[in-house]
């Protein structure tokens, strides 16, 4: 700088010289003032670059500790924790891209992940290096900059863990310490990655991996402890969280959410108060007790507190793990732990003896809100049971509960803040359709707390299901008609065949959590749709099933912006600042537990990583058609094996192919548009590993020949009356007919 200002007092010294004189001096000088102007342009480049090498990952990757974390919510130009900061507001204060120029966003570039499953992660940014993951776990570095790979570690998971996992091979990202990157991955370990080079540091088996464990959810550092839970509680375990020191990955603490075998020491003692709410003839023990704590986090530094979201039971039919009745702590609760030693502060319990997979696993935050004339410290919740609670998070106090989707299991909460439920819920001598279903009315996809509107954003829904009673339920044992039973769902309770009444539904909802009401929805196409991200920009981001990528004003709830990405959008949206500029970036990818037998509205685009801004110049890839698929004809079967075949149907297949020809198919396909050779040499793929590359178990020693025939019976049979029906209904519409 001193140069050019030296440079410009020559220049302007010319002006006393004679004119012609001046002319060639100045010349001169234009001359020397562009080629230095062209070394700083190289610097420039050379300094660009430098933001990319091992030594800048490491240098800006290192300062990320815990007053890194502490001040994330007042940093927006990185992403460097799930939520954003501690509290999970997925709130930023940047504002370059506002709703005045929001219209003017352009992809920058995109990213393939060369995935074929589901796409859950939010990505961690830290001065324009970006870190995800994708599916079976695997991580991936990206330069913001440019667009370009920095490195990809995959952790190799055995392709025959993804039996376990209930919902999808997916990863909902990563954490990043002091120059370390940690995941989980899906075979129940943990994992710290050097972030500059990706080469494994150290690696921490977090579970048992002769139980149906998984992990799916991202990390979170507290304190220098790297914190990470579990799933698995429809497949028969014991929930608990552990934390690891960040440096060494020694265990440092495990909190388990469920009591273990009453003749045995419990581990903490607030599993002996656990256990009094649980009946030991259910043997609980035995079956797992569920309790899996597989994603939602927060922490308050002030009070010296972490939250963490408990999930459903094991089995979810509350009879059978507990016959006597009782809360069954610490399902469905929210629990303050201290994150030194992970001790037992308080907890509260959203669904007592929850009997309907209403987890307590969906995204908190933490909000400080003027309640009845007086400020308080408060967790903002809106999980899967319909209702969006307001919990004092100093000590666990119940402030409100209320309806933000249509509910019938309950009535309302009382003073106390316990659920009025209604009998007929329990589905004991009748079927019950659960409002919302066991999708949730809100599953784990990400939400945002602007504290200038004081919204909460969030995409609501209801997925339609009738339950009925299983009176011959066996652990880990296959009975047709309770779904998934095969394959080592243990939920207690068999499918119905009542048709639902209650719509398939998604909308977009900005809730108050003062005035206890939406301030406005607006309606998608379907359920399961992704996170939400706000901005200082008065800016909400969202991603949607149709594929879409939006951007609405948060006051209002107009549409701003959209672009299509080619496959619907589950994950969350982020944004941050490098050299100056604003990007936001969405992970698109379609899949979890609905995506993989129900299809999204987009075309077959890429699983991808897309980032945008104000005057990005990529180029949008394009995006395959869905190539129409026929009904399943022609495949021989005995019409006598139909109706054994659709129990075994529901209990090894339901759950990943969907209905044969009704439901369209996801990430798996429907078996009733597959083609003939494939549904009549079922044999040849469900007893044997012939496409276990793609996660398909091995049915041997579960299903025998004469089960997968009958399977087959069905597909078919199912297939040929849905072809009877659509011609019957064209026959019908073409005379004129009633």
């Amino acid at each position: 700088m001193k140069k050019k200002e030296k440079l410009l007092n020559t220049i302007l010294k010319l002006r006393q010289r004679s004119a012609v004189f001046s002319i060639f001096v100045l010349a001169f000088f234009v001359f020397l003032y562009s080629c230095q102007n062209k070394g700083s342009t190289e610097n420039d480049t050379q300094e660009q670059a430098a933001k990319g090498s091992k030594e800048h990952i490491a240098k800006v990757t290192g300062a990320i500790d815990d007053n890194a974390l502490l001040k994330a919510g007042t940093t927006p130009q990185n992403w460097i924790s799930h939520g954003l900061d501690y509290a999970e507001t997925r709130f930023s204060k940047l504002n370059q891209i506002t709703t005045q120029n929001v219209k003017n966003l352009k992809l920058e570039w995109s990213y393939n992940l060369n995935a074929r499953r589901g796409i859950e992660a939010t990505p961690i940014v830290v001065d324009g290096i970006m870190y995800l993951t994708g599916t079976w776990s695997k991580i991936f570095a990206i330069n913001v900059r440019t667009g370009k790979e920095i490195w990809t570690y995959d952790p190799k998971v055995p392709r025959t863990v993804g039996k376990k996992a209930c919902c999808d091979v997916v990863n909902r990202g990563v954490a990043i310490y002091k120059g370390k990157v940690f995941a989980g991955t899906l075979d129940g370990r943990l994992l710290a990655i050097d972030a500059a080079t990706g080469q494994k540091v150290w690696e921490k088996i977090t579970v048992d991996q002769s139980k149906n464990y998984t992990i799916t959810g991202a990390p979170r550092v507290f304190k220098g402890n790297v914190i990470i839970g579990n799933g698995g509680a429809e497949m028969g375990v014991r929930g608990y969280i552990t934390a690891y020191d960040a440096e060494t990955g020694n265990q440092k603490w495990r909190w388990y959410s469920v009591p273990g075998d009453p003749s045995k020491p419990y581990e903490h003692p607030d599993l002996e108060a656990a256990a009094k709410t649980w009946d030991p003839a259910g043997k609980y023990w035995e079956v797992g007790g569920g309790g899996t704590m597989w994603d939602a986090m927060a922490y308050d530094p002030e009070l010296d507190l972490m939250y963490v979201g408990v999930g459903n039971g094991s089995p979810w039919n509350r009879r059978l793990r507990s016959p006597g009745g009782g809360d069954n702590l610490y399902l469905s609760s929210i629990v303050a732990l201290d994150p030194d030693d992970g001790s037992y502060k308080w907890h509260y319990q959203e669904v007592p003896g929850d009997h309907w997979d209403y987890t307590a696993t969906q995204p908190m935050t933490l909000a400080d809100l003027e309640i009845d004339g007086k400020m308080r410290k408060v967790i903002l919740h809106a999980p899967k049971s319909g209702f969006f609670y307001v919990v004092d998070r100093t000590n666990g106090e119940f402030i409100s509960a209320d309806k933000y989707v249509n509910v019938n299991w309950a009535t309302h909460y009382d003073k106390k803040g316990r659920p009025v439920e209604v009998p007929e819920a329990a589905y004991k001598d009748n079927d019950f359709e659960p409002i919302p279903g066991a999708f949730g009315g809100h599953n784990w996809h990400p939400w945002s707390y602007n504290p200038n509107t004081g919204l909460v954003y969030f995409a609501a829904q209801g997925v339609p299901l009738v339950m009925a009673d299983q009176k011959d339920f066996k652990h880990n044992t296959m009975v047709p008609g309770a779904p998934m039973s095969g394959a080592g769902w243990n939920m207690g309770w068999k499918a119905s065949a009542t048709a639902p009444v209650g719509p398939a539904f998604g909308k977009l909802v900005a809730w108050d959590p003062v005035k206890k009401k939406p301030a406005w929805e607006k309606p998608l196409t379907g359920p399961w749709n992704g996170g939400t991200l706000s901005t200082e920009g008065n800016l909400v981001f969202h991603g949607a099933n149709d594929g879409n990528f939006r951007a609405f004003d948060a006051k209002t709830g107009e549409k701003l912006w959209e672009v299509y990405l080619g496959t619907g959008i589950v994950a969350g949206p982020v944004t941050y600042e490098v050299d100056g500029k604003q990007y936001v970036t969405i992970a698109a990818g379609w899949g979890g537990v609905y995506g993989l037998m129900q299809t999204h509205s987009g075309d077959e685009g890429d699983r991808r990583v897309y980032t945008f801004s104000l005057d990005g110049k990529g180029t949008m890839p394009t995006f395959p058609k869905k190539e129409a698929k026929a009904l399943l004809k022609g495949v021989k079967y005995n019409p006598e094996h139909v109706a054994e075949g659709t129990g075994l149907y529901v209990a090894n297949c339901s759950f990943c192919h969907g209905v044969p020809a009704v439901d369209p198919g996801g990430n798996i396909p429907n078996l009733g548009y597959s083609a003939p050779a494939i549904i009549a040499n079922m044999k040849n793929i469900v007893l044997t590993d012939a496409r276990l590359g793609l996660g398909m178990p091995n049915f041997s020693g579960k299903l025998t020949e004469e089960d997968v025939t009958k399977i087959t019976a069905f597909i078919q049979g199912t297939a040929d009356a849905v072809a009877k029906a659509k011609a019957d209904a064209q026959n019908k519409e073409s005379t004129g007919g009633d």
